[in-house]
C-alpha cells in the first residue's frame, strides 16, 4: 500500500511513521514543509499526483493556540484552504484522506461530552473555526475520508504538556496548572496505531473520535505525571480565568467513541510515555 504522511517531521508524523514502516506491507513517503508547502495548491497537485499514493495522511496543522489569535490569515491558508486543496486532489486520484481535527471545533459547554455526531457550532478561537472549515470541506468534497479528532496530544517528538510541566518542576520553579478544562491526555504512538488498524480494517468513510481512554482536568494530569515520576513540585490549581491565556479554551471537551474499541487510559498511556523516554523505570 502506497502512503504519504504530511508533516512527517510533527509529534503525530513521528509516530504514523513508525507504526507504517514495515516495508513488506507499505511503501511510505514522509513530506514535511520541505518538501511540501500544503498551502501551494499548484505544488500540492502536481507533487501528489506524481507520486500518486492510495492513502494520503495529513498530519501538518498550525497548533499554536494563543498565537493563533493574532495569524488568522495563516492560521486558514494551513488549517483550512490546504486542506481544502488535499480534499480535491484525492478525489481526483482516488485516494482516502485521513485528516485530524479537535476538540476546539465545539463550543466547550457539554458537561456529557461530544459523540461523533453532535452538531460542530460556535467554536471560541481562531484556531477551532479553521479546524471546522476544514471538516466542513472534507465532507463535502471527498467521500473517501477518515475525520479523525483527537485531544491533549503528548509524544516523543516535540512540545508537549508533560515535558513543560517536568522542566519547570526540574527548575524549582512554582507551578500553577488550570483545574476547569477536561478532556482526555492522548498518547501520538496510540492515536498512531489505531489509525493503522483502521486502514488495515477497511473501515466505513466518517467521523472519528480517538483519546485515551478516562477524562481529567489539566492539574490532575499534572498530579499524575508527578506521582508517576516521584517528584514534589511547589503545584497549585487555578481556574482558567486566573490564568487568563489569549484564546479561550472549551472548558468540556471530552471527545466521546462510539465507533472504535477504546483505547487504554491515559494514566496507562503516560506511565509507558514515561517509560520510553527514560523518566521512570518499568
Amino acid at each position: 500500500m502506497k502512503i504519504l504522511i504530511l508533516g512527517a517531521k510533527g509529534m503525530l508524523g513521528h509516530e504514523l511513521a513508525k507504526v507504517f514502516s514495515d516495508k513488506d506491507k507499505y511503501e511510505v513517503t514522509l513530506w514535511d514543509r520541505e518538501e511540501l508547502d500544503i498551502t501551494d495548491q499548484e505544488a500540492v497537485d502536481a507533487k501528489v499526483k506524481e507520486l500518486h499514493p492510495e492513502v494520503i495522511i495529513n498530519a501538518a496543522a498550525y497548533t499554536a493556540i494563543d498565537k493563533a489569535e493574532s495569524e488568522t490569515d495563516l492560521v486558514y491558508k494551513i488549517n483550512a484552504y490546504a486542506v481544502g486543496y488535499l480534499a480535491n486532489l484525492a478525489k481526483d486520484i482516488g485516494a482516502l484522506l485521513i485528516h485530524f481535527s479537535t476538540d476546539y471545533v465545539f463550543d466547550g459547554e457539554n458537561n456529557m461530552g461530544y459523540k461523533e455526531d453532535y452538531p460542530v457550532k460556535n467554536p471560541a478561537t481562531v484556531y477551532g473555526k479553521s479546524k471546522k472549515l476544514a471538516e466542513k470541506m472534507i465532507e463535502d468534497i471527498n467521500p473517501r475520508h477518515f475525520l479523525i479528532r483527537t485531544q491533549w496530544l503528548f509524544g516523543i517528538s516535540g512540545k508537549n504538556f508533560i515535558e513543560t510541566m517536568l522542566r519547570i518542576a526540574d527548575e524549582g520553579k512554582d507551578l500553577k496548572v488550570v483545574n476547569d478544562q477536561f478532556g482526555s491526555p492522548t498518547y501520538a504512538k496510540d492515536l498512531a496505531e489505531r489509525v493503522r488498524e483502521m486502514i488495515e480494517e477497511n473501515r466505513e468513510s466518517g467521523i472519528y473520535h480517538i483519546t485515551n481512554s478516562d477524562t481529567c482536568n489539566w492539574y490532575d494530569f499534572a498530579q499524575k505525571i508527578f506521582e508517576l515520576s516521584d517528584i514534589r513540585p511547589s503545584l497549585k490549581p487555578v481556574t482558567s480565568e486566573e490564568f487568563a491565556a489569549p484564546a479561550k479554551r472549551p472548558t468540556y471537551s471530552m471527545l466521546i467513541n462510539t465507533k472504535l474499541p477504546p483505547l487504554r487510559s491515559w494514566q496507562d498511556a503516560l506511565q509507558a510515555y514515561l517509560i520510553e523516554t527514560g523518566r521512570i523505570k518499568e
